[in-house]
């Protein structure tokens, strides 16, 4: 059984790098869906609330991956 818990390791791996990133993206979106149309009234601010929100978590990963490397 060990060798079917390394396939599946190996091939969640081929798909999420960082863990914590990925959470983080599946976790905005959720907030994205769920809240947004309660907070805002107009739809047209939900694609630019969206980019600016996975821009943060992206140079949050960034910047805490460069910090990692220098280490």
């Amino acid at each position: 059984m060990r060798w079917l818990t390394t396939i599946a390791r190996e091939i969640f791996g081929l798909f999420v790098d960082d863990g914590s990133f990925a959470l983080a993206i599946v976790i905005w979106l959720m907030l994205v869906v769920v809240l947004l149309p309660r907070v805002v009234a107009s739809a047209s601010w939900a694609s630019p609330v969206l980019f600016v929100g996975l821009a943060i978590i992206l140079a949050q990963s960034v910047l805490r991956y460069s910090r990692k490397r220098r280490k």
